[in-house]
């Protein structure tokens, strides 16, 4: 049986843990798909970015060098990327995600109006970056609202921690690492991710795959204690034995949501990332043609 399963190279976003408990659980065998995870995109995307342009993130690397990967990112990245030329963004299910801004338990910074012109560490063009002006702006007027590129999960909370930066913009399962660690919410929200893939992607590799992370969500609304010490695989490395992590305390982290994004949203992305000033790099424009169909 196992020859027959077609083979497809995932990088997990690791927000979440669904990757992790489709491929324990056997759900992407059920679904005919032979999953191989892609640890070196995925640790890559925690590291630093700081030397990096856009279309040099680690996560970019499958597009350049030709690789087909199935990759998750906020719904702002995945729609601006395959705007940008690299692949598709897949329309027929998002996921939904914590996001918060922390600072060290001595800062001055209490309240998100105090981060008026103060640098918050985010990775840039992803989910830390596109959530600092979307929600921040209810407080500061953007040109007030600034960032600095660090880069990925592990990246950002380091620099918090070393003091390289006053701010940072952090997402599961950083957020409960900053809590374990001691650090301060200032502010927090939720936000929507979405997968995208290579342009020439089998579009019924793509259903396979998201119908055994519904799998793997229904799986966790039975017995999610279950699957918390999955997080273990989401540590960045520099953090795996430099804390006493309780996996238990962790929470569920990104939710994945089997319904179509509407367009609407599709269109207001596009708005805000004009007006934030991020969208240099856009060149299609149109729903129908940057949605996997």
């Amino acid at each position: 049986m196992a020859t027959s399963l077609k083979k497809v190279a995932v990088a997990p976003k690791g927000m979440g843990l669904n990757d992790f408990v489709a491929h324990q659980e056997g759900f992407f065998a059920a679904e005919g798909l032979d999953v191989e995870l892609d640890w070196k995109t995925f640790r890559g995307t925690q590291s630093s970015w700081k030397a990096l342009n856009y279309f040099e993130r680690p996560q970019d690397k499958p597009f350049s060098e030709g690789r087909e990967v199935i990759q998750g990112a906020c719904v702002w990245g995945s729609i601006c990327n395959a705007s940008a030329g690299m692949g598709r963004f897949v329309p027929d299910a998002y996921g939904d995600s914590p996001w918060a801004i922390f600072v060290r338990p001595d800062s001055k910074i209490r309240r998100p109006e105090d981060l008026k012109d103060v640098p918050i560490s985010v990775g840039m063009r992803a989910g830390s970056h596109f959530n600092v002006p979307f929600r921040l702006e209810k407080y500061l007027p953007l040109e007030h609202i600034k960032t600095v590129n660090t880069g990925g999960f592990g990246a950002r909370l380091r620099a918090l921690l070393d003091g390289e930066v006053e701010a940072a913009s952090l997402l599961p399962p950083q957020i409960a690492m900053a809590e374990q660690l001691g650090l301060r919410k200032i502010m927090e929200d939720t936000f929507h991710t979405l997968w995208w893939v290579p342009e020439s992607f089998n579009s019924d590799m793509v259903t396979r795959y998201l119908r055994a992370l519904d799998r793997a969500e229904k799986a966790m609304d039975a017995d999610l204690a279950k699957y918390l010490p999955l997080w273990k695989l989401a540590i960045p490395l520099e953090f795996e034995d430099t804390h006493p992590w309780d996996f238990s305390k962790f929470g569920r982290g990104e939710r994945f949501v089997y319904k179509t994004i509407p367009q609407s949203e599709f269109d207001e992305v596009m708005d805000q990332v004009k007006r934030w000033g991020l969208d240099q790099f856009l060149k299609e424009r149109s729903f129908e043609n940057l949605a996997v169909r």
